[in-house]
């Protein structure tokens, strides 16, 4: 009997005489292509694409929202779970803290598992997150509120790479920034909502069982929303189109899994200059952004009050919250512009010296 195969060395060659079919089939489509061929390289846009899209938007809002429904309303959480202001700031510094650290793995789920388990995944995690949470209304259930939050904040790590594989999977060559766009949209939209919603849903009020009981509101709607999404995350969501919509996503589906390695992209990246410029660069301007959301309203407050007979009057949170809603809607324009022009004119270097140019100068304003 001989020796057993070395399963690397199968992998290679399955790898290779593919990679020779492939190159057949090409010569054979610029040639004298058949039906085989033909059937291979057909593509076509689905109108599902939309929906797709649309529902990825709408659980990436209800888990982007409460990124921010602690923060803002800082002063309010503090007296209601007897903690201190940083405390609080943890419940939105955890969304950032949680990333860092499963991004890789869950990249390589993506990967190897396709978008609707990581679809379900992202909606599972954020539904057990809200329900959590609901059981958290009272001042000695803080623990179990910060459980909550992370999470949500697990959750998110499951959407945030997700826009960029939609929009490849599901949308043509000349739409893939747009749709990119909306998914990111979707979770500006959410920032926006959680800068507004909770002020008006959690008055500052001195009673504690009524404070309860606004929190518990609020909570309540959130997981509803939640739930409802999970649900039709779970009927709806489809992993692919039965045809690829353009020519590098019908050429990649002719590529098998074993010639992909995860690890090997990772290292080319971190060996790609540009995208290390790039990763930086966005690092710095997000890390602003997320840094005045988390601290908006201890900003607000302490520095403009409105006072009368020297205490605070209560309603600044609603400001803070409006202030913080400008911010985002201004940037949801922004990127749903940017996403329709980077479309067209395929300018994307011009566009990001833009943004860090005009990132720099809005600070002295």
């Amino acid at each position: 009997m001989g020796e057993p195969r070395n399963s690397d060395s199968e992998a290679n060659e399955k790898c290779f005489s593919n990679s020779e079919a492939q190159n057949e089939s090409r010569v054979q489509v610029f040639s004298e292509p058949s039906v085989a061929s033909r059937d291979q390289m057909e593509t076509h846009l689905y109108k599902r694409r939309w929906l797709i899209v649309f529902l990825f938007s709408s659980y990436s809002l209800c888990n982007s929202y409460q990124w921010i429904q602690y923060g803002i309303i800082n002063n309010i959480f503090m007296k209601f779970y007897n903690v201190d202001s940083f405390t609080i700031d943890w419940m939105s510094m955890i969304y950032m803290l949680t990333y860092i650290p499963l991004i890789f793995p869950v990249t390589w789920l993506l990967d190897k598992k396709g978008l609707r388990v990581v679809a379900l995944a992202a909606t599972a995690l954020n539904c057990a997150g809200t329900w959590i949470k609901v059981a958290s209304a009272r001042p000695d259930l803080f623990p179990v509120t910060f459980l909550g939050q992370v999470t949500c904040s697990i959750a998110q790590v499951f959407i945030l790479g997700m826009p960029s594989r939609i929009a490849s999977v599901w949308f043509g060559s000349n739409e893939v920034s747009t749709a990119c766009s909306i998914g990111v949209f979707g979770n500006q939209l959410g920032i926006a909502i959680g800068f507004l919603v909770p002020p008006i849903l959690v008055p500052n009020v001195e009673d504690m069982d009524e404070l309860a009981n606004h929190i518990q509101v609020m909570f309540y709607i959130t997981a509803g929303v939640a739930t409802f999404l999970f649900i039709l995350v779970l009927i709806v969501f489809q992993e692919r189109p039965a045809l690829p919509p353009s020519q590098s996503q019908a050429a990649a589906r002719l590529i098998p899994t074993e010639c992909y390695s995860y690890s090997s992209s990772i290292l080319r990246l971190l060996r790609n200059t540009p995208f290390i410029l790039l990763l930086i660069s966005y690092g710095l301007n997000v890390g602003c952004f997320y840094a005045v959301g988390t601290l908006l309203n201890q900003m607000i407050i302490k520095h403009y009050p409105i006072t009368l007979n020297l205490l605070v009057f209560q309603g600044e949170e609603v400001n803070a919250g409006r202030i913080g809603l400008t911010i985002v809607i201004a940037g949801m324009v922004g990127s749903l512009i940017c996403g329709i022009w980077l479309d067209r004119t395929k300018t994307y270097n011009c566009q990001d010296n833009g943004n860090l140019v005009t990132s720099d100068l809005s600070p002295g304003f």
